[in-house]
């Protein structure tokens, strides 16, 4: 029996400690960025293994910032792939550089890291992998071919709060690592992000570029200890994060273990529910990684269904499951592929992987019952349209 009540794909989970959290900061007199803003960067910095982060106000930002510090101009050329949110492309583009694309492994559906070399040339001077869904890329393959050439790696980790590789936590891996912290991530503050890095230049950089590009000590001119004086040191931006958002990352950080042992919960029904289903393709979790499951995207097996994605998806909202799609590859976007010149076939994993995912609803304020609901309403939608 399908739902009476509509299951939105995602919500965060706010709770008495959140608000708290907040209305402290509302009566501390600090709503822009100030102390609990540096708490929090301190804490995340501990929790990832990183020496350095930066709060700042989103994950797009983050990864802009970072390619600025890191000197990526005009005339340079970024790796990074297709299957992504149009931000971590249209970051190299702030920049003056161009992305150049590099196909997908499938199964993961992360860059393939075997054909990076391939794409290579003197004007290469970075790489952006993004850990899709919250599963991390071949990351000691890629950070080898980086040493050989001396390459910038940013990972795009918006999915990957709490992911590890290895052992290791996305954070304190790459040269930067850039997360997100917006209202359906492991940890939201509604809008939000973060560099992490062990780089001492390029965190002071990514500090002082994200106010304005004042020097590193102007946001406490107001208070006692302070000065009205204050340098530009470079054309900077406004990208810091605010107390208020920070209170919530605090609270959110603080829970984040419990909110990933639901969200574990949420994703092993779903794999014990579909494994054994020809018209789908679970997710994987190799044994490098620990996923963060930000995401559970199934793959349909089109040729034992008689719909297609877009009517599977439409035939799910009729049973009160609402569910979305990651990513439209961004070579289709109509500014690439007029910029560009990007033509269907060039990126042909990412491409068949594209017709046929799914993202389900998995997040913290589900219950039991949430989930068992988006299990049988895939069951009754494949039993009326198997081949």
């Amino acid at each position: 029996m399908a739902r009476t009540e509509f299951l939105a794909y995602g919500l965060p989970l706010i709770e008495a400690d959140d608000i708290e959290g907040v209305v402290d900061s509302l009566k501390s007199n600090w709503i822009t960025k100030g102390p609990k803003t540096a708490e929090f960067e301190q804490q995340f910095a501990a929790y990832v293994g990183a020496k350095y982060a930066v709060a700042v106000n989103s994950c797009t930002a983050a990864l802009h910032l970072a390619l600025v510090a890191a000197g990526i101009k005009a005339g340079d050329e970024v790796i990074t792939t297709p299957m992504t949110f149009a931000a971590s492309a249209n970051v190299v583009i702030h920049t003056g550089a161009t992305p150049v694309f590099v196909d997908i492994d499938p199964v993961t559906m992360n860059i393939d890291v075997k054909q990076i070399r391939a794409k290579l040339t003197p004007r290469t001077k970075a790489i952006i992998p993004v850990h899709i869904a919250g599963h991390p890329c071949e990351l000691d393959e890629l950070m080898a071919l980086a040493r050989e050439f001396n390459l910038f790696v940013l990972e795009d980790a918006a999915h990957a709060v709490y992911t590890q590789y290895k052992g290791r936590m996305i954070g304190s891996i790459g040269n930067a690592t850039a997360f997100s912290f917006y209202a359906t991530k492991n940890l939201a503050t509604g809008e939000g992000g973060m560099v992490t890095t062990d780089d001492a230049e390029l965190a002071d950089k990514v500090r002082v570029m994200s106010s304005h590009g004042m020097s590193r000590n102007a946001w406490n001119r107001y208070t006692a200890t302070g000065s009205w004086f204050y340098e530009v040191l470079y054309p900077g931006y406004k990208d810091n994060m605010t107390d208020i958002q920070a209170a919530l990352g605090i609270s959110q950080l603080a829970k984040l273990e419990r909110m990933q042992g639901i969200r574990r919960d949420i994703a092993a029904m779903y794999q014990a529910a579909f494994k054994t289903m020809p018209e789908l393709e679970i997710p994987v979790e190799l044994d490098y990684a620990r996923h963060a499951w930000h995401l559970y995207i199934i793959k349909l097996n089109l040729a034992t269904l008689s719909i297609d994605r877009a009517q599977f998806i439409e035939e799910l909202k009729a049973e009160q499951i609402g569910t979305s799609v990651h990513f439209i590859p961004v070579h289709f976007h109509p500014y690439y592929r007029d910029t560009y010149g990007y033509q269907p076939g060039d990126f042909p994993q990412a491409e068949a992987v594209y017709e046929r995912i799914i993202s389900l609803p998995l997040y913290p304020k589900m219950s039991e019952q949430d989930a068992q609901d988006v299990i049988e309403a895939v069951k009754r939608v494949i039993a009326r349209s198997r081949r």
